[in-house]
C-alpha cells in the first residue's frame, strides 16, 4: 500500500465536497509520511455557542410547566491540519515521534482496535476523514514499479477513513493522523498493485453518504464502513515522468 496521495486541487473543494470551511492556504500538492496534510473530524461545539432559548413565558405558581427536551446537538465538522503518520500519546519524545510516524502513516483496519499504537485512539472514537484527489500505487505487473495515479472516475474528491491523535509533552504538541486500509486481494483493480506475494491493500474509501455516519457510529458499528471501494468507480493512469 502506497503512502503518498494528492490533496484537493482547490480550497473551495473542501466546502463543496465535505461541507467544511475551506483552508486559508493550500498545502503542497502531494502528501507523504511526516508531511502536513488536512483531515476532517467532529468539531467540539461549546454550550454557549448554541442558540439561546427564547424568554420563558410567565407561568402562574400553581401551574406546572412541562420541561422541554433538550435538542440534539447537530454534527459540526471541521477541517484540521496534522502530520501524516500517527504519533501515539505514549511516545516519550519528539524525536521518537518522528521515527514512529513514518511506520504509522497507514494502518490495517483489522488491527486498529488491538495494535498498541492505535488502540487508545480507536477507543476514544477519534475517527477522521482524509480528503484526497487521488492516491499513488506502484504497478508491478512488468516486474518493475510503475507509479500509477488512482482517482475516482468522475474526478470528484475521495474521503478516506482514518484516525487522528494529539501528542503533547511540555510545550510541544503534534497533531497527526493515519489512513486506514482494507484487503484488496480480490479487488478487480487494486489486486494488480504491490509486489507479488504480498497482500494487496487499498485505502478505506468511504461512500459520500457515509461520511458523517463514519464519524459518529458506535464502536461496534464503525467496522461496517471498512469495505473495498467498487473497482468500476476508480480510474488508474500511469504517472508521466518529467
Amino acid at each position: 500500500m502506497s503512502t503518498q496521495y494528492e490533496c484537493l486541487k482547490s480550497a473551495d473543494l473542501y466546502a463543496e465536497a465535505f461541507g467544511v470551511a475551506p483552508p486559508e492556504a493550500l498545502l503542497g500538492k502531494e502528501v507523504w509520511p511526516r508531511q502536513p496534510g488536512f483531515f476532517i473530524r467532529k468539531a467540539f461545539v461549546p454550550e454557549q455557542s448554541r442558540a439561546e432559548p427564547s424568554a420563558e413565558p410567565h407561568v402562574a405558581p400553581d401551574v406546572e410547566a412541562a420541561t422541554p427536551a433538550a435538542p440534539a446537538s447537530p454534527l459540526v465538522l471541521e477541517l484540521a491540519q496534522g502530520q501524516f503518520g500517527l504519533v501515539p500519546t505514549w511516545v516519550k519524545s519528539a524525536s521518537d515521534a518522528k521515527l514512529r510516524s513514518t511506520k504509522l502513516a497507514v494502518t490495517r483496519y483489522e488491527t486498529m482496535s488491538t495494535a498498541t499504537a492505535t488502540r487508545e485512539t480507536w477507543l476514544k472514537g477519534q475517527r477522521c476523514i482524509i480528503p484526497m484527489q487521488a492516491f499513488l500505487e506502484d504497478d508491478w505487473r512488468s516486474r518493475k514499479p510503475v507509479p500509477t495515479r488512482i482517482a475516482r472516475v468522475d474526478g470528484k474528491p475521495m474521503g478516506v477513513a482514518g484516525l487522528w491523535e494529539r501528542w503533547t509533552q511540555g510545550d510541544e504538541e503534534i497533531t497527526s493522523f493515519t489512513l486506514l486500509t482494507v484487503n484488496a486481494n480480490s479487488h478487480a483493480l487494486m489486486n494488480r498493485y504491490g509486489p507479488d506475494g504480498n497482500e494487496k491493500r487499498m485505502p478505506a474509501i468511504l461512500n459520500e453518504g457515509a461520511w458523517s455516519a463514519w464519524l459518529t457510529a458506535p464502536l461496534d458499528k464503525a467496522r461496517e464502513f471498512m469495505r473495498a471501494y467498487p473497482a468500476n468507480l476508480l480510474l488508474a493512469n500511469p504517472v508521466q515522468k518529467k
